[in-house]
């Protein structure tokens, strides 16, 4: 997919519709010119709403709705009859979006699940009609409510990727390459840094008919956390994913250093991505012999489980299946 087809973060100006007045009218019948009042309340401002899509995976088609204005409630009429409601707008959303407002930073919703909603920024109430003001010592109310304004302001969405297993390396660790050959995703492939600059998902079969969802995300460089490289775009993603691969590919000039820059990248971006399961695969392992496997292995950290697989070859990737499916169960 081209780069311009996936767009992880917009920001739009949003407006709720305005609540309706209520009104203060008075009936008056042929028979009965002071039969009181009948005044209606005002109809409600229209909601702003999210929409959980599984088949999106990108804010691409909201990039050009830069106001989003939803319609105002109609005043209340005569004879108690209600304001007709402001018509509701539903943005639909790809699962993993995050809706925050823009002067206080606050995360206002959530969207994670297909069809969910969830009234974003709501309209405004109707205001009362005089009818409800109607008491044995007023009997004739000559006032109404005005509606409640609508709410607006500046918000962000952001999309963060729903994945079990997320890739994490330096660029041309290999990612691309490892989902192209367990699942049908087709990621760009080609021998420089930064061939990913997107994320691209992949379903990976499993035994018994059972899969998960692998995530090759744009590679980390150091300084990701600043904002350097991909920066922020591609560490925002690894927050939706349940356990962490780092790619270590073995012609590195040394493993153990190059898991610690990931590592500390990560923590300095957000310390509770440490919490998640964390596995290292060493890729390209074909080009090593039993004896530096032995040695590469003595360099990484004893507490993180390993192993040694070659994408193109298909060396240790069953294996590899097996432990990312332990690893995803076990975050149950």
């Amino acid at each position: 997919m081209e780069k311009g087809n996936f767009v992880d973060y917009i920001r739009i100006f949003t407006r709720s519709g305005k609540g309706g007045a209520g009104s203060a009218h008075f009936a008056r019948t042929k028979f009965n010119p002071m039969a009181g009042p009948d005044g209606g309340d005002g109809g409600r401002g229209g909601h702003i709403i999210l929409k959980g899509n599984a088949q999106l995976w990108t804010l691409l088609h909201l990039r050009y709705h830069k106001n989003v204005l939803a319609e105002n409630g109609a005043n209340g009429i005569k004879n108690n009859c209600t304001g007709k409601e402001g018509e509701d707008i539903i943005l639909e959303v790809p699962l993993g979006t995050i809706a925050r407002d823009e002067e206080t930073g606050e995360v206002e919703a959530e969207v994670l699940e297909d069809g969910q909603e969830i009234v974003w920024v709501r309209g405004g109430k109707g205001g009362l009609g005089n009818t409800n003001f109607k008491t044995a010592t007023n009997q004739a109310p000559e006032y109404a409510q005005p509606g409640e304004p609508g709410i607006e302001g500046w918000k962000h969405l952001e999309l963060k990727i729903l994945a079990d297993v997320g890739l994490v390396g330096f660029p041309n660790a290999g990612k691309s390459t490892l989902l192209s050959v367990v699942s049908a995703a087709k990621p760009k492939i080609a021998n420089y840094a930064f061939t990913t600059l997107v994320p691209q998902l992949g379903i990976v079969h499993y035994r018994d008919n059972r899969s998960f969802c692998m995530a090759d995300l744009p590679g980390i460089i150091e300084g990701a956390a600043e904002g350097k490289g991909l920066g922020h775009r591609f560490l925002r993603h690894i927050e939706r994913n349940a356990v962490l691969l780092f790619l270590i590919p073995a012609d590195s000039a040394d493993h153990a250093k190059e898991f610690d820059i990931l590592i500390n990248e990560l923590e300095e971006y957000n310390p509770e991505l440490l919490d998640k399961k964390i596995l290292i695969a060493i890729s390209k392992s074909d080009m090593l012999d039993d004896e530096l496997k032995e040695e590469i292995a003595k360099t990484l950290p004893k507490d993180v489980p390993h192993i040694f697989i070659s994408a193109p070859a298909n060396i240790g990737i069953t294996e590899l299946k097996d432990q990312l499916w332990e690893a995803i169960v076990s975050q149950d």
